[in-house]
């Protein structure tokens, strides 16, 4: 069977760092193309400064992975789809859920694939954790997202304004975890967003979700922690406490702790081929619903400035 002939489009820091990598372990795929107005690509592989001359003038593609922010994507997509091109959407999937679901009906009338592509749902503890969390009765859930957006986003202004969602890009990965081994779904009650002044997206967050049997979920979720970093989610059932940490790579159970390698984008690439392969979708929107939720329901507090 020939390899999938992939271009990535926006060759920032993600696409370098996991994308090119991915793609270049997995002989389902071969890059055809790079394509960026911002950046030289890299050596031997064609590269284009938009997708429209991409589609125009070739070399030829199968499909792209929109490695580009949130609020360019969808007409990026559209682009691709249209020509019946299939599309890997980072995370999020979009800047509103709306011109995602738009999507999703392109793809179908196109008989292309869309996929929708949480990596955090990839970390090796995520699998065996909603197996476990299945025939539990949970209790309670906590979860710590706290980093720092000097390390882990210089210099992204595009992040911080409408659409970039501030603190949730980060968040967004813990909640595409929640909403994936948790058994049942759940939803926001209340909560506190705090905005820079000189920001038009929060910075920290405090979060309070129930889910439909009234289990109580809290998120702290901070932009400003220096030193050690944290990506954790406690859950507590009546057979003892789980925890992941390390974003999901690391998984704790009553019975002892699990380390495994980090094969997230791996996990992605993987999957995208298979749906190509078999002509189907995947666009879990259930994350992405939580944190418009989050912007809808919560209170603001301006807090002082950010300047890196």
């Amino acid at each position: 069977m020939d390899p999938i002939r992939i271009a990535v489009v926006g060759m920032g820091k993600i696409a370098r760092d996991q994308h090119l990598p991915a793609i270049a372990g997995d002989t389902a795929f071969s890059l055809a193309a790079t394509v960026s107005p911002h950046d030289k690509g890299i050596d031997g592989v064609p590269h284009l400064e938009s997708l429209e001359d991409l589609l125009a003038k070739g070399p030829a593609v199968d499909a792209v992975a929109l490695c580009t922010p949130p609020q360019v994507r969808y007409d990026l997509a559209k682009m691709a789809l249209t020509r019946g091109v299939h599309v890997f959407l980072e995370k999020p999937p979009g800047a509103t859920l709306s011109e995602v679901d738009a999507l999703t009906e392109r793809a179908r009338r196109a008989g292309a694939s869309l996929f929708a592509a949480w990596h955090s749902r990839f970390a090796a503890g995520v699998a065996p954790a909603r197996a476990w969390l299945a025939d539990r009765h949970v209790t309670s859930v906590a979860i710590v997202w706290r980093e720092d957006v000097r390390v882990w986003h210089p210099g992204q202004a595009w992040i911080w304004e409408p659409g970039g969602l501030g603190v949730f890009d980060p968040g967004i990965n813990a909640l595409s975890i929640a909403t994936h081994i948790l058994p049942r779904p759940f939803f926001l009650r209340r909560g506190v967003l705090q905005r820079p002044e000189n920001r038009s997206a929060p910075i920290a967050a405090d979060l309070v979700f129930c889910d439909t049997a009234g289990t109580k979920i809290t998120m702290d979720l901070d932009w400003r922690q220096t030193g050690p970093q944290s990506w954790d989610i406690t859950v507590e059932t009546d057979a003892g406490t789980l925890k992941l940490s390390r974003g999901g790579s690391v998984l704790t159970l009553p019975s002892g702790t699990e380390h495994s390698e980090d094969r997230e984008y791996a996990g992605l690439y993987a999957r995208f081929a298979t749906l190509i392969r078999t002509g189907r979708s995947d666009v879990d929107t259930s994350p992405l619903k939580l944190v418009a939720d989050a912007f809808l329901r919560a209170k603001r507090e301006i807090v002082e400035p950010f300047n890196e």
